[in-house]
């Protein structure tokens, strides 16, 4: 007999190491996200396990977000690019969909979504393909050996990069990145993240979190936010000084990222989720990775129609422009009280 209920606090060691064991555990199933969030933005946890004789079979971890922009919904999991069911079998998996489909009903949500990275997560609802994710298999080697594995167009231009006066090293702290951060986020015309909500994540996570900085004659010119999870490292936030462009620094960043997980014993490097056709899709698209659609889903509740909350929605055009203008300090001030608008 399968029973599902909301985690308790002894729960807490089993659940990470459920999530560890299951070959689709992802860092944003762990409690060290959870607790960044709770933290953070104040969002309502309600995660659930499914327990069978006594052993966790299947972990769901959601959250209950509220306001003005989303209306009341159900997301597993806010500022994840993963999420969704990890269950033992097709019966754990339906018993935690079922148990979550009562959820929400019961607490009259707008919609749920579900950010599943594997088709076998997906639960039979809405589905939304708007999201891809890359990732590449990677060992120990050197610039020559590496260069040598990358399709033609990108070996070019990283040799290009690699002429530049670059180099890199591990983050002392958290600055040269969030002000690269806040630069990049007012060029896409997004609000950015609170700085404590990356020194949280560092926190919770520990040595599961690698920032990593590219300098230019003793200067920051990028810098990146990793997981280092299991066998694999996910370049997660990556920001870099615009001035630097035409010197191909994010080639350079992400070379030396996988050459760096490599050398340290990682076995393949998850590039990230990026939107269909945009630009860091096309980008990503010629690392010789491996293109994976994200088979995100939604269950329709009150909501009549499949919601869209990104900068790909029409509506928020004028926002997008109206951000992009405005100044950096203000944008430090505001963004921080806007971003938990959009999970």
């Amino acid at each position: 007999m399968i029973f599902c209920r909301p985690i308790e606090r002894a729960d807490r060691p089993n659940w990470d190491r459920y999530v560890r064991a299951h070959l689709s555990g992802t860092p944003f199933h762990l409690m060290a996200w959870h607790d960044t969030l709770c933290a953070i933005f104040g969002y309502r946890p309600e995660y659930r396990v499914a327990v069978k004789e006594g052993e966790i079979v299947g972990v769901l971890p959601m959250f209950i977000v509220d306001n003005f922009i989303t209306g009341k919904v159900l997301i597993s999991t806010p500022f994840a690019v993963y999420g969704g069911i990890l269950a033992r079998d097709n019966g754990v998996h339906e018993a935690l969909r079922d148990h979550m489909t009562t959820l929400a009903h019961n607490e009259g949500v707008q919609h749920v979504e579900l950010r599943n990275s594997f088709a076998h997560q997906i639960s039979g609802f809405d589905p939304v393909d708007r999201y891809c994710t890359f990732t590449r298999d990677v060992k120990p080697q050197g610039k020559t050996e590496l260069l040598a594995a990358l399709p033609q167009k990108t070996r070019n231009v990283v040799r290009k990069a690699l002429k530049q006066n670059f180099t890199s090293r591990a983050a002392g702290d958290l600055d040269a990145f969030y002000g690269l951060l806040l630069e990049t986020y007012r060029r896409h015309g997004t609000p950015v993240f609170p700085k404590h909500f990356f020194t949280t994540i560092a926190e919770k996570f520990g040595p599961e979190v690698d920032v990593r900085e590219v300098l230019l004659d003793g200067k920051v010119i990028a810098a990146s936010l990793n997981f280092l999870y299991q066998h694999q490292m996910h370049t997660y936030y990556a920001a870099s000084s615009r001035e630097c462009w035409k010197m191909n620094v994010n080639d350079f960043m992400y070379f030396d990222h996988i050459m760096w997980a490599g050398q340290n014993g990682y076995a393949q490097f998850d590039f990230g989720r990026s939107k269909v056709g945009s630009g860091p899709f096309e980008f990503k698209k010629h690392w010789g990775a491996i293109m994976r659609p994200l088979p995100y889903e939604v269950m329709l509740v009150k909501r009549r129609e499949l919601p869209n909350f990104s900068q790909t929605n029409p509506k928020f055009d004028v926002a997008v422009r109206l951000w992009q203008k405005m100044p950096l300090p203000l944008t430090r001030l505001v963004g921080p009280r806007l971003v938990a608008l959009f999970p």
